[in-house]
């Protein structure tokens, strides 16, 4: 019996974030969504590679951040001014990177820069995909060192650059420090916005407000 790497990345995933199971008549349409209904239907929410890679639950409320929050446009999405609206994210790597479905595919959405790449043309290729490269699409062996040297990051946190990555910072732990994801993906869609038309290579003095 041929096992699909959804089920292979269930099996090494923690337990689920919510006991409700989804909906099958949540309004998401393509195969895509239908995938991803299939595998909160299994693992509704949950961590995987030590953390380092999350799935949100699709669920109206469960005490923990849901897929329907996650992409309210009030939650983080306005910070990107229209870029990512039409994009549904069900998961994130340890940077706060996001995994997301547009026209019936898996894209990564790069949350620094705004960039929006072809990942897989479905959820079972995308779990392929990690499965093989977690290391790169999860961010595993940074969410592993820093566990090892500052203890457990805790749900709803993700790792950022104290100088952003895209400026130049570091993925060292000396430059890193730990955020929860809302205001990571505010802070960035603001980074974003002020860097966006700048050519490579340009002085760049970033204004950040709190």
């Amino acid at each position: 019996m041929v096992v699909s790497c959804i089920e292979k990345l269930i099996e090494i995933a923690s337990v689920a974030q919510c006991s409700e199971r989804p909906s099958d008549h949540e309004g998401y349409k393509g195969n895509c969504f239908a995938e991803l209904l299939r595998l909160c239907a299994r693992r509704n929410g949950f961590f995987a590679f030590e953390s380092a890679l999350h799935v949100f639950p699709i669920a109206r409320s469960c005490g923990e951040m849901t897929f329907q929050s996650w992409n309210s446009l009030a939650t983080w999405k306005h910070a990107y001014d229209g870029l990512v609206d039409n994009v549904m994210f069900f998961a994130e790597d340890i940077f706060g990177d996001q995994f997301g479905i547009a026209n019936d595919a898996v894209v990564l959405f790069r949350s620094e820069t705004g960039e929006i790449e072809p990942v897989a043309a479905s959820l079972e290729e995308w779990a392929c995909e990690v499965l093989v490269d977690f290391e790169n699409l999860t961010g595993y062996g940074v969410a592993h060192e820093w566990q090892l040297a500052r203890g457990p990051i805790a749900r709803g946190m993700r790792l950022t650059g104290k100088t952003p990555f895209v400026l130049g910072g570091s993925y060292e732990l000396a430059n890193l420090y730990v955020v929860d994801s809302v205001s990571l993906m505010r802070l960035r869609g603001d980074i974003y916005g002020q860097i966006r038309h700048l050519p490579d290579g340009a002085h760049v003095k970033v204004r950040v407000e709190r």
